[in-house]
């Protein structure tokens, strides 16, 4: 009797939701293996739904919802799509508080499972490959009013962010003639993906600080591990410029690196007797202040068209005015 409820159910339902829509979910989550979401060891949950939580917040993602309140009320109102997460339509969902303590304790390892299966799978289907892989990073902002550049209050007033967040830099724009830097406090996603049909093969997420070169070794060794790169063409843009990548990639994973050519600490300016550096123009530049940046004390030097009034006085055009710092 419970099964031909059920149906009856869905029959009733299906009148009341987007029919493309509910297609789509249907059939993400019959390809989609979730297994190692049940076999977890979790105190959130009954174990027959936490699979069906988990798809949940996968509908949450796919329809932008920002709170997990909008989820639930879209769920209570879309029973079918609820149904084909994998909850029982029969019972009242979970509550909101259910959801909200399900996603905060779930462990970033069942993720990561999750994902190299389907990866895997992907690979045996031959939709990806390794022959041509990228690697970039994105900036995740925490949830903090230090982000807010409208925010005048007092921040120790307000909630803390996590303890790992930390302060990053952003490009604003990526005009090869004036690029534009942000800082903001949060983290950084750094993804790994097949180039020709651009779907993530591996991820990692660090604290705002950590720069991308630093656990680029590292992504390429986990990859490895379950997805052999070997002989692949690794492409990246210039902030992962290091030898330690190319040595990696050739001698590990006889492969070849296309990497722009960074150009920083190449400029070497001429010095005078007395230390001044000269610009490009052959001026020399005045002592301008100290740094303390870094743990470090170094003498910052200046063009000497700095605290001009004419903007156009400096004879290179320069942006920046040749800030220099010895």
């Amino acid at each position: 009797m419970t099964v031909i409820y059920r149906q009856e159910i869905i029959q009733d339902i299906t009148l009341f939701t987007n029919q493309p829509k509910a297609k789509f979910y249907s059939t993400l989550f019959l390809h989609l293996d979730v297994s190692p979401i049940s076999k977890s060891v979790s105190k959130t949950g009954r174990k027959s739904e936490r699979a069906a939580l988990f798809c949940a917040f996968i509908v949450m993602k796919c329809e932008s919802f920002s709170q997990v309140s909008d989820l639930h009320d879209y769920l209570t109102n879309n029973l079918l799509i609820a149904y084909y997460c994998g909850f029982d339509i029969t019972k009242p969902l979970p509550s909101a508080s259910t959801f909200r303590r399900f996603i905060r304790k779930l462990d970033n390892k069942v993720l990561k499972e999750i994902m190299q299966i389907q990866v895997l799978k992907l690979a045996e289907l031959g939709i990806i490959d390794t022959s041509f892989i990228g690697l970039d990073s994105t900036p995740i902002f925490a949830n903090t009013c230090l982000n807010n550049p409208k925010f005048f209050g007092n921040p120790k007033t307000q909630p803390k962010a996590d303890k790992d967040c930390r302060i990053g830099v952003r490009a604003v724009s990526n005009q090869h003639s004036d690029k534009n830097y942000a800082y903001y406090h949060g983290y950084k996603n750094h993804v790994l993906s097949d180039t020709i049909t651009g779907l993530p093969i591996y991820e990692i997420t660090t604290p705002a600080d950590i720069a991308d070169n630093t656990v680029t070794l590292d992504i390429l060794a986990k990859t490895h591990n379950f997805l052999p790169i070997t002989e692949c063409s690794f492409l990246a843009d210039a902030a992962y410029d290091s030898k330690d990548i190319y040595n990696a990639v050739k001698n590990d994973y006889q492969g070849d690196c296309y990497i722009p050519i960074n150009p920083r600490n190449t400029k070497n300016l001429k010095l005078l007797p007395i230390g001044n550096p000269l610009c490009d123009a052959g001026l020399i530049m005045n002592k301008d202040g100290k740094d303390h940046s870094g743990n470090r004390l170094r003498q910052k030097f200046s063009c000497p068209f700095k605290h001009s009034n004419d903007d156009t006085a400096c004879l290179c055009n320069h942006s920046n005015l040749h800030s220099y710092f010895g």
